[in-house]
């Protein structure tokens, strides 16, 4: 299943503080529970959705309840909690593993459908909303071939483009032990 996490920030004096906690602590505690399988985070290159994009693969709504992940980065935004906004999360049916996006090129998120992803020559993946917000009830996810770069203006509405922020960290099973590497694969 695939979990996502959607926001905006409003104090650009500490964004970038943020910014490198979420990506450099919370993604690697995140991938070091148990039934989380992969994360990478992204920004979004225009407006007229949050700013900010992370995607996860997950064994399922189980893990998201679980003591470890209340333990090790479950809403532990404490700090920066006045200065999130936009906040969404939903968890999806439709793909076990999310795609990996490596860093120069681009994600695209469709919220109308796979139609307008189709017309842009990619294949989209459909996800169905099965727990959580529950908002959208679907979202279509297609990577740009590499070299290709959105024209963000032109982009038909609800189709958003994203670059990644992080490369996609996969945990890995070492003797029985889950810990965490970080991997990138196209």
């Amino acid at each position: 299943m695939i979990y996502t996490v959607e926001c905006s920030y409003s104090d650009s004096a500490t964004e970038a503080e943020w910014n490198d906690f979420y990506s450099l602590h919370k993604l690697p505690a995140l991938i070091s529970v148990r039934g989380f399988h992969t994360s990478q985070r992204f920004r979004a290159c225009g407006a007229g959705c949050p700013t900010y994009l992370a995607l996860h693969s997950i064994d399922g709504l189980e893990v998201l309840q679980g003591e470890e992940y209340a333990r090790k980065g479950g809403g532990n935004f404490a700090r920066w909690q006045q200065q999130i906004n936009d906040w969404h999360r939903n968890l999806y049916r439709g793909l076990n593993r999310a795609p990996a996006v490596e860093q120069g090129n681009y994600l695209l998120v469709s919220r109308v459908g796979p139609e307008p992803l189709i017309a842009m020559g990619t294949s989209p993946d459909g996800l169905h909303a099965v727990a959580l917000d529950h908002a959208p009830a679907a979202i279509w996810l297609a990577r740009l071939p590499p070299g290709d770069s959105p024209v963000v203006e032109l982009l038909p509405g609800g189709v958003h483009a994203y670059t990644p922020m992080t490369a996609q960290l996969n945990s890995v099973a070492v003797d029985g032990q889950h810990g965490s590497e970080q991997h990138s694969h196209a």
